[in-house]
């Protein structure tokens, strides 16, 4: 064995260990939308003193994560999102209403002296526990002064509970006391105002055995009132968290069930599981032996995708479950091309034998596929950079996931093959006949850019549906970027739509949009309460029997604004993004002909979703950006095609050589096309309502996607090829062929 196959089986060797260690020894980061929990987005507002910059969200941020450790929930996170946002996520608190009210409550806790009953017309005055309105002086103490609180209760004190306060020096409460306790027994001025966010809450008289100006000795005090055991715990964490510098808004919630979060973990394993096996079993069947070999790359593909996200400590989320099961469709892309070329490879020269056939075709294939692959990254690093929430996962795993079949198709499959490759004939091989579909265009050679027109005018007529959607349908835009809450709601049994929607009415909320889908009630609705969404949940218990909050999103008008301009410049710059690279590794007029044909394939599918009027969300936001990187696939392979065959057929139209070029990539277009649909039907027969949708606009995009490469991009090319004076490309070291062809229609 020479030294770069030993080489190459040592790192495989490598990559394999490595991951089944980091498989075996680290477990993943469950999104809440897989684990069940409450993640609450926050947003610091200026004050009249305090400007909510990064540093002013950073110590609001620590007072946040002081009191959701005092909440006692289980492996909270807290982190800043830019200059102004805060995102909290707590596993296993599937009530949001107290956590949003004790963990983002301004809690500015002050206490004062009382100067006496308020007179009439007297602005500043407080009512206290009683109703009576006080006149109170100024702070005396902040609760920046508070060490510790805590709630109690003591038996010998009566049934009820108090909290107890620790100030950081006696002192200040000491003085406090002792100038109350000049005042005679009753009198309001021998009272101590406790005030929190400008409500007191608190007003005890200074008892009778403290002495004028001796106050309460120790630095300790209690409040005490008609607190219930959960009211003094959530006071006792606003008191010891501390005040927040700056105040707080609600600009997002998400909240899903623990039985959701595991159906959606079964359902996509189930999809996975069954796209693996399908495209397995195809591939096998189509390049036999080095398409075994090929299977089990695949499955250390997903060992090595997998190792790669714990050893990140990546978050999978939904989507990125999706993300996962989608990038096998590289792996298998990346196992077609280098099939394909070592098809042609061996059918030039098959006397070299079928190890240097294969060698060749990684070669000649790692341009392509590099190129495709680049394409994706870009996509799915602006998901990431653009998006939020669970989409944002699913960049993350996409990217992980290509990387990961990079390794899978480029390192593994070439270290099996190649030990194998030369134990078998040809046939047996997979590599040792140019296929069907390749013998069967060799035999017709049909000319398809001969009606170039009609395909362009074809694709106008697509892009002119898509428009018509867009006019007389329009765009169900999703809570995600209108602003709004969304709730869904378990069923034990199948509920008629109209008597959900008249409960629902009854609860107040007679315009809200209501859904049903498999066993389960969205409700659709503008801005509402947490409270809003208890009422609306007991209507229906009582109108339709018991149903059980699955899924609660709340999503703020400003952040739906700026999420759904954030997608549309997402969109954008990833058309932009695909032009400038494929401009600059091809031709202008290749990359622009790519991203016309790019164009219409998003056209046609957010057309798709008009008619049909499936939500626009940020899962489809994800879809879209996939599209155009999975689409962009073709039209690199495609291109990487014309360019090889240009120089060395100069004396023929240019037209020609891309009807060349188109008929030597389509095994592969076919082949790679057939393994990802697989994935996506499984996808949206098994993976449930949250994924179906997803799955319905990548299997429209892609089928369009593979159309438009030859027949959008292609006719594209040669329109733009006319107008341009640039001279074709040479290659660096060009390869001295004959122009002649074979019977497979390969370049001899």
């Amino acid at each position: 064995m020479s030294r770069a196959p030993l080489w190459r089986a040592v790192a495989a060797l490598a990559v394999i260990a490595t991951s089944l260690l980091l498989a075996l020894t680290m477990a993943p980061r469950l999104g809440l939308d897989l684990r069940g929990g409450t993640q609450l987005v926050f947003e610091t507002k200026d004050s009249p003193t305090v400007k909510a910059d990064a540093d002013a969200t950073d110590r609001a941020l620590d007072v946040l994560r002081r009191r959701a450790d005092a909440l006692g929930v289980v492996d909270p996170t807290l982190v800043r999102s830019g200059q102004r946002r805060i995102i909290v996520e707590l596993p296993g608190v599937l009530d949001p209403r107290e956590a949003a009210a004790v963990i983002g409550k301004t809690a500015q806790l002050n206490f004062h002296p009382v100067l006496g009953p308020a007179e009439d017309g007297d602005k500043d005055a407080v009512a206290d526990e009683s109703g009576q309105k006080l006149k109170l002086g100024p702070v005396a103490l902040s609760g920046a002064a508070v060490t510790d609180a805590a709630a109690r209760s003591d038996p010998q004190m009566g049934p009820g509970w108090f909290v107890t306060i620790d100030f950081k020096e006696p002192g200040p409460w000491r003085e406090l006391t002792g100038q109350a306790a000049c005042a005679p027994v009753g009198d309001h001025k021998r009272r101590v105002a406790i005030v929190l966010d400008n409500e007191i809450i608190s007003s005890p008289q200074v008892a009778d055995s403290v002495a004028c100006d001796a106050g309460i000795p120790g630095g300790t005090t209690q409040i005490t009132g008609s607190f219930t055991p959960q009211e003094a715990q959530n006071l006792a964490v606003l008191i010891k968290g501390g005040s927040l510098p700056v105040p707080l808004d609600l600009v997002e919630q998400r909240t899903v069930g623990p039985t959701l979060g595991a159906d959606a973990i079964a359902a996509s394993a189930k999809a996975g599981l069954v796209g693996v096996i399908l495209t397995a079993v195809f591939i096998g069947v189509v390049y036999r032996l080095v398409g075994v070999l090929a299977a089990l790359a695949l499955a250390c593909y997903g060992l090595i995708s997998y190792a790669g996200l714990v050893a990140m400590g990546a978050t999978l989320t939904l989507p990125g479950l999706a993300g996962f099961v989608l990038a096998i469709g590289m792996a298998v892309d990346a196992n077609v091309l280098v099939f394909e070329r070592a098809r042609e490879e061996y059918g030039e020269a098959p006397r070299r034998g079928l190890k240097a056939a294969l060698d060749r075709g990684f070669k000649n294939a790692w341009s392509a596929i590099a190129d495709s692959n680049i394409t994706t990254l870009l996509a799915a690093g602006l998901l990431f950079w653009l998006a939020s929430g669970p989409v944002k996962g699913f960049g993350v795993t996409l990217a992980i996931g290509v990387l990961a079949s990079l390794v899978s198709a480029m390192l593994i499959t070439r270290v099996l093959t190649a030990a194998l490759i030369d134990r078998i004939g040809p046939r047996a091989s997979g590599i040792g006949s140019i296929g069907r579909v390749r013998t069967w265009l060799a035999r017709r050679d049909p000319d398809l850019m001969r009606g170039r027109r009609l395909w362009l005018a074809v694709a106008a007529g697509l892009l002119v549906l898509a428009g018509a959607g867009l006019v007389i349908r329009g765009l169900d835009y999703g809570v995600e970027f209108t602003g709004g809450r969304i709730v869904e709601f378990g069923t034990s049994r199948p509920v008629d739509v109209a008597t959900a929607r008249q409960a629902v009415a009854d609860a107040g909320f007679p315009s809200a949009v209501v859904q049903r889908s498999d066993d389960a009630i969205s409700v659709r609705t503008g801005q509402i309460s947490a409270d809003d969404v208890v009422r609306m949940e007991e209507a229906l218990d009582r109108h339709v029997g018991e149903v059980a909050k699955q899924r609660d999103e709340l999503i703020g008008p400003s952040l739906g604004e700026e999420l759904r301009r954030n997608a549309l410049i997402a969109l954008g710059v990833a058309l932009a993004a695909q032009l400038v690279y494929l401009a600059f590794r091809f031709r202008w007029t290749f990359g622009t002909a790519a991203v016309a044909a790019l164009f219409v394939d998003a056209a046609v599918v957010v057309g798709a979703f008009a008619w049909m009027g499936k939500p626009i969300d940020g899962v489809f936001l994800a879809a879209m950006l996939t599209i155009i990187g999975y689409s962009v696939n073709d039209k690199v392979v495609l291109f990487d095609r014309v360019r090889e065959l240009w120089p060395v057929r100069r004396g023929e139209p240019f037209g020609r050589v891309v009807n060349t070029a188109i008929l030597q990539t389509v095994p592969r277009t076919v082949n790679t096309g057939l393994g990802a649909l697989f994935i996506l039907a499984a996808l949206a027969v098994f993976g449930g309502d949250s994924l179906r949708d997803f799955a319905v606009a990548l299997l429209i995009g892609i089928i369009v996607g593979t159309l438009s490469s030859s027949f959008v991009a292609g006719p594209a090319a040669i329109a733009l090829e006319r107008r341009n004076s640039q001279p074709p490309p040479v290659p660096a070291a060009p390869r001295a062929r004959p122009a002649r062809r074979d019977g497979s229609g390969a370049v001899v």
